[in-house]
């Protein structure tokens, strides 16, 4: 089995931010919104949402695309990646919807309960210590509220990394042999379905569903008890 390689928590610099944004999410972001919506209710949901780990906004975007009573507040630790985000947002004409702000996923600093979902992608193999991230997450969800994270997991070995990188990142120029790369330094430094499972115990969130979602994607989905 493979041991878990960290790769930098903070993506800051400009071409980073440049390479990420030019990746082709748009697949993938609508199968989050898609499930995120399905998770709360599409028909019932008019709430207010974090997104932990924006990158460049591009989920919030797809999201207040999906649903016009949704806000956002979009949340990232990297000022180029955040900068591209406001570019993004303001091109969607979704300025007045999408609060793009400047703060840190381990602890955002707002208060218990104040959002009516939390969602987050791919943030969480980012982070040394992922069941700090989600604790601070869980005690911003509501009462009634859910928590929906999803992220890339692990594989066992690396010619199944291999395998995932040559299926879904693209080769060619200089810029998508570095998303490849990107790529690859992401699943290793994802965590193990076993991994989240205790990752979740630790950060104490009741009600919860991990699931493996996708060929590489888990999936956690709580909601909090109330109204």
């Amino acid at each position: 089995m493979l041991a878990r390689v960290l790769e930098p928590e903070v993506m800051d610099t400009e071409e980073e931010a440049a390479d990420y944004d030019a990746m082709d999410h748009a697949v993938v972001n609508d199968a989050f919104c898609t499930d995120f919506l399905a998770a709360v209710g599409r028909e019932t949901f008019r709430g207010r949402v974090l997104d932990v780990g924006t990158g460049t906004a591009l989920i919030p975007i797809a999201l207040c695309k999906k649903q016009p009573d949704v806000r956002v507040v979009a949340l990232d630790l990297a000022e180029h990646m955040l900068a591209r985000a406001r570019t993004n947002v303001a091109a969607a004409q979704l300025s007045d919807r999408i609060e793009v702000v400047l703060r840190d996923a381990k602890k955002t600093g707002f208060p218990a309960q104040s959002f009516d979902a939390v969602i987050s992608n791919s943030i969480i193999h980012h982070i040394p210590n992922p069941a700090d991230a989600l604790a601070d997450m869980w005690t911003l969800v509501a009462e009634g509220g859910v928590l929906f994270v999803r992220d890339l997991f692990r594989p066992d070995t690396g010619d199944a990394i291999r395998h995932l990188v040559d299926t879904y990142a693209p080769t060619g120029d200089a810029r998508t042999n570095r998303q490849r790369a990107l790529f690859e330094a992401s699943l290793r430094a994802a965590l193990n379905p076993a991994e989240v499972e205790a990752a979740v115990t630790r950060a104490r969130i009741t009600s919860a569903s991990v699931r493996i979602t996708s060929d590489r994607h888990w999936t956690l989905v709580a909601r909090r008890a109330g109204a």
